[in-house]
């Protein structure tokens, strides 16, 4: 897969998805990541890329045509863009599955008050992490490049390592627990000690439920996950 982000800050997505298991996808060529500077885009000495926001305000907004330039210079006829922004589709699992579909992603990442809204007809659809603000988009693309690329084939090297987790279906995932059987006074739960692989599914099926409903109990009924995305659109095309 290839990924390119428009961004003012390349090195705040470059240094963290550049270790772990991404860092490895980069390695061996299974993730391509790319980068345009709206910086590099302009024709003023200064390199400007915002200014004062019409109608007055606190803060400075990015100008279109910086970042209309460096999006030309990435996107290609397969490319599918992202804006990232608060005000978009809240990002899920469901998501990262379909985009996981995708050749080509390129990911705009606003900064200060953020972009000319003209600039949201250039992008295929707007997608948020959350309902909280950032500095930038920055970190809401490394959150969902990270997400997309553990989904890629062979960036995790067992197969079925997407199948059973949190959000890919309907429940949170069940708890986990290693060595040593007894930590502090707390042991294992004796089903994961049988060796009873019924048993164990069992349990664990109780607990994602159980969890999930003291969690988050939103999700309950939603079928969140693979389910989801398969019942209706996630994106614009």
């Amino acid at each position: 897969m290839r990924v390119d982000a428009v961004t003012l800050f390349p090195d705040m997505i470059d240094l963290p998805l550049s270790e772990s298991i991404v860092g490895r996808a980069r390695t061996e060529g299974l993730l391509e990541l790319g980068f345009a500077n709206p910086r590099d885009f302009t024709e003023d000495r200064h390199r400007t890329v915002d200014d004062k926001p019409y109608g007055g305000g606190t803060g400075m907004v990015m100008m279109a045509e910086p970042v209309y330039r460096a999006l030309k210079s990435v996107k290609k006829k397969n490319s599918f863009v992202i804006l990232l922004t608060p005000k978009g589709k809240r990002f899920s699992q469901a998501a990262a599955l379909e985009l996981a579909k995708k050749k080509h992603l390129v990911f705009i990442c606003g900064h200060y008050e953020g972009i000319d809204e003209r600039v949201s007809s250039l992008a295929d659809m707007e997608l948020s992490i959350g309902d909280y603000v950032l500095t930038g988009g920055e970190p809401a693309a490394v959150a969902v490049i990270d997400a997309v690329t553990r989904l890629i084939p062979g960036v995790l090297k067992k197969g079925d390592a997407t199948v059973n987790e949190t959000f890919t279906g309907a429940l949170l995932e069940a708890p986990h627990y290693t060595r040593p059987g007894v930590w502090r006074g707390k042991a294992v739960p004796p089903e994961l000690l049988s060796g009873n692989h019924k048993l164990i599914e069992q349990w664990r099926g109780v607990r994602a439920r159980e969890l999930t409903a003291k969690q988050r109990p939103d999700l309950a009924g939603q079928g969140t996950g693979v389910s989801t995305a398969r019942r209706g659109k996630v994106f614009k095309k």
